[in-house]
C-alpha cells in the first residue's frame, strides 16, 4: 500500500509540472505587442522676454516727449522713468534735454514737456515717432516742416489743450506738463497713425547676457559741459544703473530713481549752430565711437548713421552687431572731448 500511494504522488506531481509553462517556453500562444506610435513632445518656443514682448515686438507707434533739464526747477521731473529709450543731448548753455519714449504703457504725468531742437528730429525719425514738444527752435521749426514729422506741439492753438501748467514761481517756463492719455487722444483727432513697421537701429538680445569684458563699469561719469555733470552707480541687486545728477539720485515726483539696463555713449563733436554761441549743433551721421554699458562692465563700440532720416548702427569694436540686453536705454550723446570716467 505504501508503495501505491509513493506512485501516485509521484505521477501527479509529474502531471502538474506539465500543465506549468515556463516563460521562456516555447508556446504556440505569443503575447501580443503594442503597435502605437510613441509620442514625441511638443517642442516649446523659449519665453519672450516680458521688455521685448511690451516694447519692441509691437507694431504699437512710439509716442516721443521732449523733457526738460535746464536746471534746478526743471526737477524733479515726471515720467521720465516709465520711458523704455531715452536720449539725452545737451542744448544751450551747457544744460540738456531728453527726449523720451513710451510704448504700451498710460504715464499718467510727464514733464516739464520743452522745445524742440533739429538734431533730436533725427531720433525721432528713427523710431517713427508721434513728436511731442513745447514750442521749437527756428531750425527745429524748420527741418519738422522740412521733413514732414508728425508732431503735437504745445505753442499752438490747436495743440495746446493737452497740457497743463504747475507753476513753482511766477513766470515759471518749467510748468507743462500732458499724459499719453491725452497725447494719443490728441493724434487720433489729428488722424495720426498709431501702428508703424518701422524699426530702429537697436538689436536686442532675446535673454540677458555680460559682454565678455573684463572692464569694470560700476560708476560711470559723463561731463557734458562745466555745468553740468551726470553719472550712474551699478546696483548689483537690480543689476541696474541708478542716474545721478550732481552727486545725488535723479529723482522723480513719484519718488522714484531713473534707473537703466543699458547705457550707449555715443561720441559726437558739439560745435555752435551757425556761430550762434546759443545754439547747439551735434555732428550725429557719419560715424564715431563710444562704448556700451550693462551689468557691470562696459565694451567699446562703434556707431553709423548716413544721413538723418537713416538709422543708427551700433556695432562691437570687431565690427560685428552690438545686441544690447532687454531693458530700459539711456542713449548719451556726448564730446568726446569733454569726456567720461569709468570706476
Amino acid at each position: 500500500m505504501k508503495r501505491l500511494c509513493s506512485l501516485i504522488a509521484m505521477l501527479l506531481a509529474v502531471a502538474m509540472l506539465a500543465g506549468c509553462s515556463s516563460p521562456n517556453s516555447n508556446s504556440s500562444e505569443e503575447k501580443p505587442t503594442s503597435t502605437a506610435p510613441v509620442e514625441s513632445p511638443e517642442p516649446t518656443e523659449p519665453p519672450v522676454d516680458p521688455f521685448l514682448e511690451t516694447y519692441i515686438n509691437t507694431d504699437e507707434r512710439p509716442i516721443a516727449v521732449m523733457i526738460d533739464n535746464d536746471d534746478h526747477n526743471a526737477r524733479p521731473q515726471a515720467g521720465l522713468d516709465e520711458a523704455y529709450l531715452i536720449y539725452e543731448m545737451v542744448v544751450e548753455g551747457g544744460s540738456t534735454r531728453f527726449m523720451a519714449l513710451y510704448r504700451n504703457t498710460d504715464v499718467e504725468k510727464i514733464g516739464p514737456v520743452r522745445s524742440s531742437r533739429h538734431y533730436f528730429l533725427d531720433y525721432v525719425m528713427e523710431n517713427d515717432a508721434i513728436y511731442t514738444h513745447f514750442g521749437w527752435s527756428p531750425q527745429a521749426s524748420q527741418d519738422i516742416s522740412t521733413y514732414q514729422i508728425q508732431k503735437i506741439n504745445g505753442i499752438l492753438g490747436e495743440d495746446g489743450d493737452i497740457f497743463w501748467r504747475e507753476e513753482k514761481f511766477k513766470g515759471d517756463w518749467h510748468s507743462a506738463y500732458t499724459s499719453i492719455e491725452k497725447i494719443s487722444a490728441k493724434a487720433e483727432k489729428k488722424s495720426f497713425s498709431d501702428t508703424t513697421e518701422r524699426t530702429n537701429g537697436i538689436e536686442y538680445a532675446s535673454t540677458m547676457y555680460t559682454p565678455d569684458s573684463d572692464l569694470e563699469a560700476t560708476e560711470v561719469k559723463l561731463n557734458y559741459s562745466g555745468r553740468y555733470k551726470t553719472s550712474y552707480t551699478y546696483n548689483p541687486e537690480t543689476k541696474l544703473y541708478e542716474k545721478y545728477i550732481f552727486g545725488e539720485p535723479h529723482k522723480m515726483q513719484n519718488g522714484n530713481v531713473v534707473s537703466v539696463q543699458n547705457i550707449i555713449v555715443q561720441y559726437v563733436t558739439d560745435t555752435s549752430w551757425n556761430n550762434d554761441p546759443d545754439r547747439r549743433e551735434l555732428q550725429n551721421t557719419g560715424s564715431g565711437k563710444g562704448y556700451y554699458i550693462t551689468n557691470g562692465v562696459y565694451e567699446e563700440i562703434t556707431w553709423e548713421k548716413p544721413s538723418r532720416r537713416e538709422n543708427t548702427i551700433y556695432k562691437r569694436a570687431d565690427g560685428t552687431p552690438l545686441q544690447i540686453n532687454p531693458g530700459k536705454t539711456i542713449i548719451n550723446l556726448i564730446n568726446p572731448q569733454i569726456g567720461m570716467q569709468f570706476e
